[in-house]
């Protein structure tokens, strides 16, 4: 026999689940997300094995490149990894430090605590924006930047639902074509550049709010509380039209620094 959870029970509980990391097992059953077709932990294994010096910005709970050094054929000789929120900078590095990975905790729009040149690769998944300038300098010539990000007007189904209409310039953030000029402003060369745009279902509230709490920028400041009847209202459409359909918009990004071996002299 099913049973039909109510309203108060489901938010209860996607209000009381741990946010730390961006380990997002907890939604199995509850919401699904189509996967990019490049698969950019496997995609970031391969590249991690072939350097020496890696950088990886905003890890999160470290979850993502614990997964890549995991399959990552050799490990480089040095592997640190940045983080700017404290319960994150905690997990990540008990995640991270037994393969040898140093957690530096800084804020995420403060510049990156280390020397020019001092890595030959930078990764990072889904930074809250990439700080081409600092990617740059902290890359040697020949250096790659690679990297998967959130592309413009990502689920914003959902954020519209709660915050209404967004003006043109919320809706065409973070577009690609937009970071690859400024990245290119900044000296890289872009040999890479894909975006897709993937089905994401939301099977009960619950999940709504545990999403919304998780991924802050979505929603900002979001509470229960403070979003209620929209949080009825859409439990009601879940309950009697089905899961609640949203996209999420994703972007690979490839890009070097100008230099290194064999680089031809100008």
């Amino acid at each position: 026999m099913t049973v039909h959870r109510t309203f108060e029970d489901l938010v209860a509980e996607g209000a009381r689940v741990p946010t730390e990391g961006w380990d997002f097992s907890w939604f199995e059953g509850r919401a699904t997300e189509a996967r990019p077709s490049w698969g950019y932990a496997t995609s970031a294994a391969a590249r991690l094995g072939r350097a020496s010096a890696v950088l990886d910005i905003q890890t999160g709970g470290g979850e993502v490149l614990d997964f890549a050094l995991a399959r990552a054929p050799k490990r480089p000789l040095l592997a640190v990894a940045t983080e700017g929120w404290p319960p994150n900078v905690a997990k990540a590095t008990a995640l991270l430090r037994p393969r040898g990975v140093a957690v530096v905790a800084t804020p995420e729009d403060a510049p990156l605590p280390f020397a020019d040149g001092a890595f030959d690769l930078v990764v990072s998944r889904h930074p809250v924006r990439p700080h081409w300038g600092e990617i740059a300098r902290v890359l040697q010539p020949g250096g790659t930047y690679f990297a998967q990000h959130v592309g413009p007007a990502s689920v914003f189904e959902l954020v519209e639902h709660f915050l209404g209409p967004q003006p043109d310039p919320a809706r065409s953030g973070r577009h690609p074509e937009r970071e690859r000029a400024d990245a290119e402003a900044a000296g890289l060369d872009v040999v890479d550049l894909r975006a897709e745009r993937l089905r994401m279902e939301f099977l009960d509230i619950g999940a709504v709010v545990h999403f919304l709490r998780k991924v802050v920028w979505m929603v900002p400041g979001f509470t229960v509380e403070a979003y209620e009847p929209q949080l009825r209202a859409l439990h009601e459409r879940i309950q009697s039209d089905g899961p609640f359909v949203a996209h999420s918009t994703r972007h690979l990004f490839e890009a070097r620094k100008p230099g290194g071996p064999g680089a031809t002299p100008t």
